[in-house]
Formats: C-alpha cells, structure tokens, sequence
C-alpha cells in the first residue's frame, strides 16, 4: 500500500509578512544615512566651484586692479560642475568678495546656501545652516 505523503511548497502568510517587516526596519535605518551621504557629496559639488571660483579670482587679481564681480571674467560657468547649485559673486573690492552657492531646488534644506568670504587675505568659509557652518563644510 502506498503512503500518501504532503509535501508543502512555498511561504505562508506570516513567513512572508516577516520578511516584508525585516526589509522595512532595514530600510527605515539605512534611508537617512543613504540621505546624508547623498546630500554631502552635493555639497563638495559646491565646494569645488567655490574652490574654482577662488583660484580664478586670484588669478584674476593678479592682473587687475580688483576681484570682480562677473562670472564671465573668470570664465566660471553659473553653475556647479554637477548642476545642483546656482553660483554668484558679490562685494568684490581690491581687498575681497564673497562667492556664493545657492540651491534652489529645496532638496537640502540644512544648507541651502554655502559662501567663500575673502576679505583682506583671509578666507572664510560659511553655510546658511540650522546645524551649524562646520555642516555645510
């Protein structure tokens, strides 16, 4: 006589419900750090065309009597090499001017402008943050 045997296949409700509530904590947990990363390597988009902006100005002071104020004399470009923010330059003298990156977008609302301030040799480097500049830098 031949014994009749179950075999079972595949998950059962609760198994499956288990799964999905183990990849939403994992998710919950990674998504703000995944978040930060992304919006810090935004920011050294930032940094390098305020660095940019710096060197042409320098440049640029070297054969004139004065930093300027027109984007188009340092052949910069408006915005940074990877698009995500708006440059402009503004106070410039024989002495300094202030550089600045603006996001527009509202897609970082902890640093939404970051600035090189140079004013008689000295360079400082700010961010409009609710966490404080060393943040935005």
């Amino acid at each position: 006589m031949l014994e009749k045997h179950s075999r079972r296949f595949g998950f059962t409700l609760i198994e499956l419900m288990i799964v999905v509530a183990i990849i939403g904590i994992l998710a919950a947990i990674a998504y703000p750090s995944y978040r930060a990363y992304v919006l810090k390597s935004q920011r050294a988009d930032a940094h390098e065309a305020l660095t940019r902006i710096e060197m042409a100005q320098e440049k640029w002071r070297t054969n004139n009597v004065a930093y300027t104020e027109d984007l188009s004399d340092l052949d910069v470009a408006d915005t940074s090499p990877e698009g995500y923010w708006n440059l402009a330059l503004s106070g410039a003298s024989a002495t300094g001017y202030t550089a600045t990156a603006t996001r527009d977008d509202g897609n970082d609302p902890d640093c939404p402008t970051i600035t090189l301030e140079k004013s008689e040799g000295v360079t400082e480097y700010n961010g409009e943050s609710s966490k404080g500049d060393t943040e935005c830098w």
